[in-house]
């Protein structure tokens, strides 16, 4: 009988899960079960498929010809129930489908928002999928203000999203300034001067008391300072939390997300995790972390796969990299770079890596030009992360730096003196590195 191997979820962990076991066996069964019509989309892409940049067209980067190479069986439906000792799981309509090993890729939705009157009206709108981000793009049409709550990448991405379609935007900040628990204050600064160049309203200190409604329709917002803004677009960004609902109800190991050994197995060894689900270990910071990335997903769900069909390759997490773009600025985070410890999930925004708001006992020291800056965060002996916006030459180069734990006591004291070219020292450092590192 042929191994079947049933992966909930068609995201990017789902789909490079599907594509190592096929890689790998030829005679597998390999159903994806997802519960989005549109299938496998870029979910990073949304971001520039708001702002018109991309056609829809480049959000899908399989064809039918690509599911058909690798012959896997599509379900459009949402899995009800699993059944661990049978070996089966429950579709919405009452159907079954038994299964050898299974995949747990899920995914992660956004957090809601706790404020009174919150019922689906027309007009409140996440980016968490395919269909808001087409929801977003419609009600702009016609929409003159819109208020957007949040404060990470994904606000930011639907704020600029608004403004490009013409939505005067009002942007509520809790605190005193942008992604405070990630950014320095110099880096906040760049990306708030440059939204409103381009006509934002930020609001400091502030936050949502309660949503005005209509005949059905967001009116405006009462804020808890009283102040009432005239919008018909409440859009929320306050972080994710991962769909962990089926692994709660079969009693598999679960944190924030479903814990996982460095083979993505769960604690009911023929289950397996991967994607914004699952909680992997972090060797930078001795913990178990969701790291809700497009990159790590698609590796996790390559070591998935083949640990479902008994070729296990071990995950290990590497040094946090993301490369995004805020306020139109190319911005590169590279290792640990945070400056608080909130371990609150709720304010985990998409896009961002739990290791970034590790705090290291460490030095800062930073170097900028108009809109290009460089911040590196330096230990004893090696930079433990940087944050580079603008001109990006030394993301690769301070990738591997951290990612290789290079010791950097020739040029510490150099870097840390004031008015440092801290990009030429890197640079130099780099050019004579590498000839004694493999890279």
């Amino acid at each position: 009988m042929k191994p079947r191997y049933l992966i909930i979820g068609m995201g990017a962990a789902g789909v490079s899960a599907a594509e190592a076991i096929r890689d790998a066996s030829a005679e597998a069964e390999i159903t994806l079960i997802g519960d989005e019509r549109v299938g496998f989309y870029s979910r990073p892409g949304l971001a520039y498929y708001l702002t018109q940049e991309i056609p829809e067209k480049h959000l899908f980067p399989f064809g039918k010809e690509d599911f058909q190479r690798l012959r896997l069986q599509i379900l459009h439906a949402r899995v009800v129930d699993i059944a661990p000792q049978e070996h089966y799981v429950t579709l919405h309509d009452g159907r079954k489908l038994a299964y050898d090993r299974l995949l747990i890729a899920t995914g992660a939705s956004a957090a809601q928002p706790s404020l009174p009157n919150t019922k689906k009206l027309q007009g409140i709108v996440k980016l968490d999928n395919y269909a808001d981000a087409q929801d977003i793009r419609k009600l702009s049409r016609r929409a003159r203000a819109a208020v957007v709550i949040g404060g990470g990448i994904t606000a930011l991405e639907i704020v600029e999203g608004l403004q490009e379609n013409g939505v005067k935007t009002h942007y509520f900040l809790r605190g005193e300034r942008y992604w405070g628990n990630v950014l320095d204050e110099a880096e906040s600064r760049i990306i708030e001067n440059r939204l409103k160049e381009e006509g934002v309203d930020i609001h400091y200190h502030t936050e949502a008391e309660e949503i005005l409604e209509k005949r059905g329709k967001v009116v405006g917002v009462r804020t808890k300072a009283g102040q009432q803004i005239k919008c018909s677009i409440v859009a929320y960004a306050i972080g994710i939390r991962p769909r962990i609902k089926l692994a709660e109800s079969i009693g598999l190991q679960i944190e924030r997300g479903i814990l996982v050994n460095e083979f993505m197995q769960s604690s009911i060894p023929d289950i397996f995790a991967a994607g914004d689900v699952a909680q992997v270990f972090d060797p930078y910071s001795g913990q178990y972390v969701i790291d809700s990335l497009w990159g790590p997903a698609r590796l996790q769900g390559r070591a998935a796969g083949l640990a479902m069909i008994g070729e296990g390759v071990p995950y290990h997490k590497g040094v946090p990299f993301n490369v995004t773009r805020l306020a139109g600025l190319t911005t590169t985070i590279i290792g640990q770079v945070g400056s608080g410890a909130d371990k609150d999930l709720v304010g985990i925004a998409r896009g961002d890596s739990e290791t970034w708001r590790q705090l290291p006992d460490a030095i800062a020291c930073q170097q900028s030009f108009d809109i290009n800056h460089l911040r590196l965060q330096i230990g004893n002996q090696r930079i433990l992360g940087s944050i580079v916006m603008g001109d990006q030459t030394l993301s690769q180069p301070l990738r591997h730096l951290i990612a290789r734990k290079a010791n950097i006591t020739s040029i510490k004291d150099s870097l840390l003196m004031p008015q440092a070219p801290i990009a030429d020292l890197i640079a130099a450092f780099w050019a004579e590195w590498r000839k004694d590192h493999e890279i």
